[in-house]
């Protein structure tokens, strides 16, 4: 079956780390680029972070210098580094590989004290 699960959300405080999983079944996600996404409660879908078959890297400038993409083919696997988390960081995070439409079902990531 071909699909992308997420794992790792959770709930953090203010300034705390979480580290989300994106794990490809069903095909080879070295062929691919990955992007994550999040949507928060009441707003649009918004692009995070991607990363090319060659590894490199963009992100929202939101994020930037918090958050690390990074992708493991062996693990078939890509991971999304979250640190020094913000309460606007709250939302579900979801991955996509936009080139054959296939999404996650996303985790939930709550940034609150």
């Amino acid at each position: 079956q071909v699909q992308l699960v997420e794992s790792g959300g959770g709930l953090v405080q203010p300034g705390g780390s979480l580290r989300l999983s994106c794990a490809a079944s069903g095909f080879s996600l070295s062929d691919y680029g990955v992007t994550w996404y999040r949507q928060a409660p009441g707003k649009q879908r918004e692009w995070v972070a991607g990363i090319s078959t060659t590894t490199v890297s963009t992100y929202t400038d939101s994020v930037k210098g918090r958050f690390t993409i990074s992708r493991d083919n062996a693990k078939n696997s890509v991971y999304l580094q979250m640190n020094n988390l913000e309460s606007e960081d709250t939302a579900v995070y979801s991955c996509a590989v936009l080139r054959r439409k296939i999404w996650g079902q996303g985790t939930q990531v709550t940034v609150s004290s």
